[in-house]
């Protein structure tokens, strides 16, 4: 069964480069004019641009546009966190904060180009 995950994006071409290029996934559909699909293993994600398509549209009852950002993230699980951080940084990507750890492990959020968090997971070893 897959998975979906929606992010809004300001972007969505250097999105898909970001998710392409530095996060494993690989394009299914688009981009075309503010939207496209990709996928890395069951999971789906899903990028629109505000404006784009019925995900991208105001809500009915506030009437804020959606906006890219926030704490909502999705989870990848690697096996070494500091040599993800260090690929990462090394080709330009922004992190949030530092390397937070606790029983389950260490995590590590790394942002898309429009400031979505991504956790990076290395789970403890047992």
């Amino acid at each position: 069964m897959a998975v979906g995950v929606r992010y809004i994006v300001h972007d969505v071409e250097a999105a898909v480069g970001f998710y392409t290029e530095r996060l494993g996934f690989r394009l299914e559909m688009g981009p075309v004019p503010g939207f496209a699909i990709l996928a890395r293993g069951d999971l789906r994600l899903f990028l629109n641009q505000p404006g784009a398509g019925g995900a991208g549209h105001a809500g009915e009852q506030d009437g804020a546009p959606p906006a890219p950002g926030g704490w909502s993230r999705f989870q990848l699980v690697v096996e070494d966190l500091d040599e993800e951080i260090e690929r990462l940084r090394g080709a330009g990507a922004t992190f949030r904060g530092d390397v937070a750890e606790g029983a389950g492990g260490r995590q590590a959020l790394v942002e898309d180009p429009s400031g979505n968090p991504v956790e990076l997971f290395e789970p403890a070893r047992r």
